[in-house]
């Protein structure tokens, strides 16, 4: 009998349908059954190397439901559990599919974060980074607290380049970890036990398969500071063992997590899923297109548009996407940036709220942001080869290549939020989803003259959270916290003035934070309104919890503030 691997994930869903994501141990026909209802759908399994995966989309379902569904591979059912792992005050709950009321007319509830390392001690109490976020919202949930509408992570979905112990000795057992790339994973099939130890623990599990999921990946998915510099990409391009780590890399995120950012009919549209499907084993093909992505990006796009009602996601793709010679140096490419425009401008009349997704912020505190800006100007050749030498060492030792690192780059998206936020008919907010820094803060621009006709009709907001399971360094907490005042602000301009970096016409203050810790973000968006929510997690007598740690109306022009902690 075929069995259960990993699943399933619940990842997209509109009024009527949704997609379902499933790992099996053998080829099989994957069936999703509704309770109740005659909606399902079923799919077979397609192979890569070894391993078998199959998307199913369900049909027929009824806008504003709540309907629980099973799991059958070849007619046996395999999920929920036959035994499922008891949760707190019993048995997990059913997994289920709920659907968006038409119009938009109810609230949207999305819950966003990033960099969520997977390891899992024994006793949760004494986990080394803190309580993990996600468990903690899964057992809130669980015990009766409310689940978010979406689910966005927003990169580090798993760590390439840090594995737990549990990992390190499965590596062990497959190869010399004494020879390069060591303790970091090497191939695919060691790419598959970083989404088993992150995706199957129970409460997890749970919460992955009742709460849609977008994601896209960030550095650590692949390696640290992945595609920092020209530089940087032909030292890594040199070693023997990265090109199998990158093409593996690539391959599963492809599979475990870009497809089911797709829509059905994106997904009917895709060629290259039609041929993975098709083929005996699709390895070969989804090598040479990850083979592609890295060598001619622009012929890629990882990027995705999803909208919610009148609520707008743009996630874009700030890894894979970059143009790294230093005369042409962006964050997005040419092609890439002109779709995030396009997408941005087009109907803005049928959307009441922008977000963009952004594994890296927008805003960095400002003493931060100068700091790229004059590293970059450096590696740049501004000051000379010394100077330039100097400034990609620092560059990679401080991963300084976040939005500020990429001036043009930085100065497009800004124009282009401006723009969006700005007459008749903008939305009510436009907001950067970002992670990445492993601390949580909230930041708000000022467009002001000459450079921009003056303040946005939008609110705008740099929205940053992460970690959802991590820890940083105290010295960074510090640094983070110089980095917003007044100190660090003229240390900042000093840099600047240093590098020759023309002074950028865009300035932000702080609004929320920082914080440090395992936090969710949460926006909830209905009509015109919004509020803003962040939760701690926290070891209670009760087990591991979301605790409250700001609440805020947010709304064009004006905001009223609520917080309950720091």
């Amino acid at each position: 009998m075929t069995a259960l691997r990993l699943g399933p994930l619940l990842r997209y869903v509109d009024e009527d349908t949704a997609t379902v994501w499933v790992e099996t141990d053998g080829p099989c026909e994957a069936e999703i059954r509704c309770e109740g209802s005659a909606a399902g759908g079923t799919a077979l399994t397609w192979q890569v190397s070894g391993h078998h995966y199959a998307l199913v989309t369900v049909v027929g379902l009824q806008p504003g439901t709540e309907t629980a569904y099973q799991v059958l591979l070849d007619g046996a059912q395999v999920w929920p559990l036959p035994a499922s792992p008891p949760a707190i005050g019993g048995r997990l709950p059913p997994s289920t599919i709920r659907t968006p009321a038409p119009d938009g007319r109810d609230a949207l509830r999305l819950a966003f974060g990033s960099c969520r390392w997977a390891s899992r001690p024994a006793d949760s109490s004494h986990d080394p980074v803190g309580p993990d976020a996600l468990e903690a919202l899964a057992r809130q949930a669980v015990a009766g607290g409310e689940l978010p509408d979406v689910l966005l992570l927003l990169g580090d979905q798993v760590y390439a380049d840090e594995t737990s112990e549990a990992v390190r000795a499965l590596l062990a057992e497959r190869r010399d970890l004494s020879e390069p790339p060591g303790d970091e994973v090497a191939d695919y099939e060691e790419y598959t036990a970083l989404y088993y130890e992150s995706w199957l623990a129970p409460e997890v599990r749970w919460l992955l398969s009742t709460v849609p999921s977008c994601m896209i990946f960030d550095d650590h998915d692949v390696i640290d500071d992945w595609n920092t510099s020209e530089s940087w990409q032909r030292d890594i391009r040199a070693t023997p063992w990265w090109r199998e780590r990158l093409l593996s890399g690539l391959t599963s995120y492809w599979v475990y997590q870009h497809l089911g950012n797709l829509s059905p009919g994106e997904l009917a549209e895709d060629p290259l899923f039609a041929s993975v499907r098709a083929a005996e084993d699709g390895t070969a093909l989804l090598r040479e297109f990850a083979a592609r992505a890295d060598t001619d990006p622009e012929t890629v796009r990882w990027s995705y548009r999803r909208d919610f009602g009148r609520v707008r996601l743009l996630m874009a793709d700030t890894r894979a996407a970059r143009v790294l010679s230093e005369e042409k140096r962006a964050m997005l490419d040419a092609d890439e940036m002109a779709w995030l425009r396009e997408q941005a401008l087009t109907g803005p009349e049928d959307y009441d709220h922008l977000l963009i997704g952004s594994s890296l912020p927008w805003l960095l505190p400002p003493a931060i942001h100068d700091a790229e800006s004059w590293n970059a100007a450096l590696c740049a050749g501004v000051r000379g080869p010394r100077w330039a030498r100097f400034g990609e060492k620092l560059r990679r030792a401080s991963d300084l290549e976040h939005w500020a690192a990429f001036p043009e780059s930085f100065g497009a998206l800004s124009e282009l939020i401006a723009e969006v936020g700005s007459g008749e008919g903008a939305p009510a907010t436009v907001c950067v989803l970002s992670g990445d820094v492993h601390h949580a803060y909230v930041a708000e621009p000022l467009f002001a003259p000459p450079r921009y006709e003056g303040p946005t009709d939008s609110r705008v907001l740099q929205l940053t959270c992460s970690p959802i399971h991590n820890s940083i360094p105290a010295f960074m907490r510090g640094g983070f916290r110089f980095g917003w005042s007044g100190a660090g602000r003229l240390l900042g301009r000093i840099l600047a003035r240093h590098g020759r970096v023309t002074p950028t016409p865009l300035s932000w203050r702080r609004t929320g934070g920082p914080w440090f810790g395992n936090h969710l973000m949460t926006l909830t968006l209905h009509g015109r309104s919004s509020r803003l929510g962040m939760h701690r997690a926290r070891v209670t007598e009760q087990g591991v919890r979301l605790a409250p740690v700001l609440d805020r109306a947010v709304t064009a022009g004006a905001s009223e503030s609520s917080h309950t902690g720091g």
